[in-house]
């Protein structure tokens, strides 16, 4: 690698000396900086081509330098003899002025070392692109190297030699007498141009008679430098030592042959004994065999033929040359048109523009970036020739790379994009957005590009405005998001609310629909949604245009529009632009499709958060009391039903809860937790006020009546609960909550004694609301009734776990005849044990106190139709219920 690079700096560095060497001291490096050497050409391919730039303008130039160390060979006579030729040839060339010779942009400079002087910029010689690398730097350049003629740059070649030769000859009396491949050269356009006037001859006579040519004898001991190409000679120029316009003819004839045969002239010439080669020379031109010219295309190899003819006269003059029907191919006419144009007037031109578009698919692209491109862009000096020009550049924009975009197209299209009349400019740049997006580089779409897109949108003109709208959606991917949301869509909207044309106002909103996707979800409901509210149009176009955003980001699956949006702002807004009277069936029906596909989604998922927000609650709270079974089986409830806690099948619904659901659930749970952690509340005894003595006497009332309850118990068995061992542990076992309190009631009739029941902790504190409800069921008729009403039918509204009881079994048997019942019992029937039914536990008064429905509080309540109770066995004072005499003696106290 180190040897590469050292091998590599040491042909650079002898390339640099040789080079500086080469003009060191010379005048034309004061005006002009010399670059790399890039070619070869003139008489023996003496003069090295520099590429170089003017030092006050910038100006690209080639530099032609001659080393006169080449020559240090030779005799100081034939050394001058060489400089003053070569010379006389420069000074020749930058006397004339003509498209097709080489022009001079700094004359002929001489100094110890060199000559040198500079043209317009230059490619190579058609000799080194023929193959001929002579004088040339080491390696051969690439593109020299690799270069190849299309069959429209060798016409059009050809074609441009013939009328450089018709000026000389017709205009300026004059033979080049040295016409061959070196003396060709290439511009950087790749025009061929004539050089090499070393050895021209002017006439003699005035120029509006004849002219006529005296040429010099041949010397063959002059320096090769010193004499002209002998190949590329006419035979009389030798032989009889004359020569006019027709040897310049014979010249072209050898050229073309070269050209078609890879650099090769007609014949090779012995330059030592030159004479005897063009006798032999002569005889065979004389029978020129056709294999020597089958490399000719066939439409112009008569003409060659003829070009080589031994008789002066035969050979075509350079003006019948110009109109043979082999240069008027269509790209070498295209390309000839383009060398006239500076002759014709806009009209002319204009035309020529508008079926260019035609031409430039059949040229090949080397020929139409370099030769054709550089003239179209100098048209862009000219304002009403750019919407003609335009066009054509672009279509050469779409088959150039991003690296010849670059550097070859844009500079030249920048100026322009900033142009707003005629509004034509506008108009073909928003046709071609797609191309100046993909192939300019970001800064120049930022600084250029999207400026003249806001300026289209802005536009007085309606017609831009809609092809700037419709323009817009197919090249929105290209655009960048922060210019999209912060320049593009303002521009939009504003040109929507702003603009008097309907055409406009809808383009805007199919404009929007389209380039949704490329938008933030929250920017289009925050931005793009309240937008639509604020069009006061009421057209249907528009109300169409208004329902087709709505329904491309409802729909959208990036976008969407959350159901708090579509409650609050999208349903009101597409329901009062439903009844609008604009509308007809088909868009009203349009209208409330899309209406009942939001309906329809919101209601969906407000549904399933509502039902996710209650399953989670449910959970919670069985979760915080979790001693507790769940209510689905204290009822005795199937599994598959969907209970409170939350469970649909046995399966767990899922949670998709809000934050803000989420921390009300957690608030409930640290309050549950510190209801949890208080201490029990204890039972308090409350002595009964004495009555007044002034109150009424009713004890001989009370004793008198009691005397019917004789034959009726006080109490019952104690009902088995369904509270677990651990709930019950929670209380104490003095409690006197744990059984039946007798109030003096009939206990089958199922009062609870109190309205707040311990049903365990709870998420409130561990206090259970329950409401006390009669058991009815154990009551029966009068005695008097002999129908039982039949109660199977609500067999169904209580479950459980025990084997069932129908209600017919728990009606009280039919009385026997004799016995006689209170009126108030009659209403209920008589008492009867007690069916056993689940109970969360004895029921807590207000206060903690277990109390009962009390006397004055039964509405039905009349003392002479209870009887002396009975006392309950198994019961003591301490555990359950008290006896039935204390309960009488209770009832003596409260009634005094």
């Amino acid at each position: 690698m180190e040897s590469m690079l050292n091998k590599l700096k040491s042909t650079v560095t002898k390339v640099t000396a040789d080079m500086t060497s080469a003009v060191m001291g010379n005048p034309v490096t004061r005006e002009f900086e010399v670059g790399r050497h890039i070619a070869s050409g003139g008489p023996g391919m003496c003069w090295r081509i520099y590429n170089g730039t003017k030092k006050s303008t910038k100006q690209e130039v080639a530099v032609f330098v001659f080393d006169k160390k080449t020559v240090e060979k030779y005799q100081k006579f034939d050394k001058d003899q060489i400089i003053e030729s070569l010379k006389r040839g420069v000074q020749q060339l930058t006397r004339l002025r003509h498209p097709r010779l080489l022009t001079v942009q700094h004359p002929l400079e001489e100094s110890r070392d060199c000559l040198a002087f500079c043209t317009e910029p230059v490619f190579a010689s058609l000799s080194n692109v023929l193959g001929q690398w002579d004088n040339l730097p080491s390696p051969v350049p690439t593109d020299i190297k690799d270069y190849k003629l299309y069959d429209v740059e060798t016409k059009y070649g050809l074609l441009q030699i013939s009328e450089g030769l018709s000026f000389l000859h017709s205009g300026v009396k004059m033979v080049h007498g040295n016409l061959c491949l070196e003396n060709v050269i290439l511009n950087k356009s790749g025009a061929w141009k004539i050089m090499g006037f070393d050895f021209s001859i002017s006439s003699t006579n005035p120029s509006d008679a004849e002219p006529k040519y005296s040429c010099k004898e041949w010397e063959p001991n002059l320096p090769p430098l010193c004499l002209p190409n002998p190949e590329y000679l006419a035979p009389e120029y030798i032989l009889s030592v004359s020569c006019d316009s027709a040897s310049d003819m014979y010249s072209l004839g050898v050229v073309m042959h070269a050209v078609f045969n890879e650099g090769k002239p007609v014949f090779q010439v012995n330059k030592h004994d030159i004479f005897k080669s063009f006798s032999r020379q002569l005889d065979q031109l004389s029978r020129l065999s056709p294999t020597m010219l089958n490399k000719i295309p066939e439409e112009v190899r008569e003409h060659v033929k003829m070009l080589l003819s031994v008789t002066p006269n035969v050979r075509p003059d350079a003006d019948q040359m110009t109109k043979i029907p082999f240069f008027d191919d269509v790209g070498a006419v295209t390309l000839a048109y383009f060398d006239s144009l500076f002759q014709r007037d806009n009209l002319q031109k204009s035309q020529f523009y508008k079926n260019l578009p035609k031409v430039l698919p059949k040229l090949p692209k080397r020929v139409v970036v370099y030769r054709i491109l550089p003239a179209l862009t100098s048209e862009f000096m000219n304002p009403d020739m750019v919407p003609f020009v335009l066009p054509n550049v672009l279509l050469i924009a779409e088959e150039c790379t991003k690296d010849e975009y670059v550097r070859l197209i844009l500079p030249d299209l920048s100026p322009v994009f900033k142009q707003q009349e005629p509004v034509q400019i506008l108009l073909i740049f928003l046709q071609k957005m797609d191309l100046l997006l993909t192939k300019t580089p970001p800064e120049d779409i930022k600084n250029s590009v999207l400026p003249m897109v806001y300026r289209a949108l802005e536009a007085p003109s309606i017609q831009i405005q809609e092809l700037c709208l419709n323009i817009i959606p197919t090249f929105a991917n290209l655009i960048e998001y922060p210019s999209m949301k912060n320049a593009l869509i303002p521009r939009v909207k504003s040109a929507c609310l702003q603009t008097s044309s309907l055409a406009v106002r809808v383009n805007s909103l199919v404009c929007l629909g389209k380039i949704l996707e490329y938008l933030d979800k929250w920017y289009v409901i925050d931005e793009i949604l309240p937008f639509l509210q604020q069009i006061p149009s009421r057209e249907p176009a528009v109300l169409m245009g208004v329902l087709g955003i709505y329904k491309c980001t409802f729909s959208h699956k990036k976008l969407g529009i959350p159901k708090e949006h579509l409650a609050a702002k999208s349903l009101p807004h597409l329901v009062s632009l439903s009844i609008d009277n604009n509308l007809n069936l088909n868009q009203f029906n349009s209208f409330m499709a899309v209406i009942k596909d939001m309906l329809t989604r919101m209601e969906a998922e407000h549904k399933t958060k509502l039902e996710q927000l209650h399953s989670m609650q449910e959970q919670q709270r069985y979760q915080s009391d979790h001693s507790l079974p769940p209510i689905d089986d204290v009822f005795g409830g199937s599994s598959g039903s969907a209970g409170v806690n939350g469970k649909v099948n046995g399966n767990s619904a899922p949670m998709s809860l809000t934050l803000e659901e989420k921390q009300r659930l957690a608030k409930e749970q640290e309050q549950a937790a510190k209801l949890r952690n208080q201490p029990a509340l204890a039972p308090q005894s409350i002595k009964p006020a004495t009555p007044s003595t002034q109150a009424k006497d009713l004890t001989s009332s009370l004793l008198n009546n009691m005397t019917s309850l004789g034959s009726l118990s006080l109490t019952s068995p104690p009902r088995p609960g369904l509270i677990q061992s651990s709930t019950i542990s929670a209380y104490p076992s003095t409690n006197p909550m744990g059984s039946m309190v007798s109030n003096g009631y009939n206990p089958t009739m199922g009062f609870q004694t109190g309205g707040l029941g311990m049903r365990g902790p709870g998420p409130y504190g561990g206090m259970a609301t329950t409401t006390s409800t009669p058991n009815f069921g154990a009551l029966t008729h009068n005695q008097g009734s002999t129908n039982t009403p039949d109660m199977s039918a609500l067999d169904s509204l209580f479950t459980s776990n025990k084997p069932k009881v129908s209600l017919n079994q728990m009606a009280p048997p039919k009385p026997t005849p004799g016995t006689t019942a209170t009126p108030w019992l009659n209403q209920f029937g008589s008492a009867q044990p007690s069916q056993t039914a689940p109970m969360q536990g004895a029921p807590l008064a207000m206060g903690g106190v277990t109390s009962g429905f009390g006397m004055q509080a039964n509405p039905f309540f009349s003392p002479q139709n209870f009887s002396q109770p009975t006392a309950a066995p198994g019961m003591n004072a301490g555990g359950g219920l008290r006896h039935s005499s204390s309960v009488n003696n209770d009832l003596k106290d409260l009634f005094g």
